[in-house]
């Protein structure tokens, strides 16, 4: 099969598509022949080794696994004996290491795939909508009939986060530039703020919730907005600090915060087949839909790679095998 390769850290130059022997099928695992996967900014920090602090598990001087990209959508090829929800021919999508690649085989963070949509849109919401849905529902401890602002909600994640947030039954209120507006508007927010043109943290509205993607503003501008027991959510930040990376942004609001009845919390989404059958519903109810910005083909994996570092994309960075 044909599969992107890494042995050494840095820019898109360090990958190479080689010839590598199809994976084994375990006993509890899938093979996937992968229609389309798409690309996250966790697979920038590890191609890149940056911050280091991504080295402290990808591998100190060198990468430690070659093999990078986790969304996928595709064709189950054949089961291990001990699966029961899947078998040869299903259409299906998840996540899994190694997604770079014509196959994959996986064991847990894989369900079917919706018939109501497209391999590219099945495999544009793994990692991203797993991370608005644990950042929402168990970092925000989301309830229907609250107010959550989402900051930065026209990329990957932030575009998941406002229409997970509306399926929960929250009035969102969502934070992007002049371009994104409109398509902002289409996917469900009730209310969409230009921040080239009008500065949220001095509008005077408060929220249960900030989702914030953009990661772009202090503890005492987030504090204005947030309400007395209200929960901020950190989902991504400036990538400036090349030993900690967000993490130091983290750090510093968490501290601020103390004392206080408000929770800053940040994480490291985790794939796991439940939360996949929950982004399943959503898409096949139609109540959450993938923006696809741009599409390469598997060939091109580098310039998508480029084109996800430049912080411009509108949604979803779509790569078809």
């Amino acid at each position: 099969m044909k599969a992107f390769t890494y042995e050494r850290y840095g820019g898109p130059g360090v990958l190479e598509l080689k010839d590598l022997p199809e994976p084994e099928v375990t006993d509890d695992g899938v093979l996937v022949r992968i229609r389309a996967t798409s690309v996250n900014p966790v697979d920038w920090h590890t191609m890149t080794g940056t911050p280091y602090l991504v080295r402290m598990q990808a591998g100190l001087r060198r990468p430690k696994n070659e093999r990078l990209g986790v969304d996928f959508a595709g064709t189950v090829e054949a089961v291990g004996k001990d699966v029961t929800h899947l078998q040869p021919g299903d259409d299906v999508f998840g996540a899994r290491n190694g997604a770079f690649a014509e196959y994959v085989s996986v064991k847990e963070a894989v369900v079917a795939k919706p018939p109501n949509v497209s391999f590219e849109e099945a495999a544009a919401i793994p990692v991203a909508g797993i991370t608005a849905l644990q950042g929402l529902r168990d970092k925000g401890h989301l309830q229907s009939g609250q107010h959550v602002l989402v900051n930065g909600a026209s990329g990957g994640v932030g575009a998941y986060a406002v229409q997970i947030a509306k399926a929960f039954g929250a009035d969102v209120t969502a934070v992007c530039s002049t371009r994104n507006v409109e398509q902002t508007r289409s996917i469900g927010a009730d209310r969409v703020i230009d921040y080239t043109r009008e500065d949220f943290t001095r509008s005077g509205e408060r929220y249960d919730i900030m989702f914030d993607v953009a990661g772009n503003r202090s503890w005492s501008e987030c504090k204005r907005v947030l309400k007395d027991d209200g929960n901020l959510v950190i989902a991504g930040g400036s990538k400036k600090n090349r030993l900690i990376g967000p993490m130091g942004k983290v750090i510093r609001t968490r501290l601020a915060s103390v004392p206080g009845n408000r929770d800053v919390a940040m994480f490291l989404a985790k794939t796991n087949r439940e939360d996949m059958a929950t982004l399943q519903e959503l898409l096949a109810s139609g109540k959450v839909k993938s923006m696809i910005d741009r599409t390469y083909s598997l060939d091109e994996l580098p310039d998508a790679l480029s084109y996800l570092s430049e912080g411009h994309a509108r949604g979803k960075i779509v790569v078809t095998v």
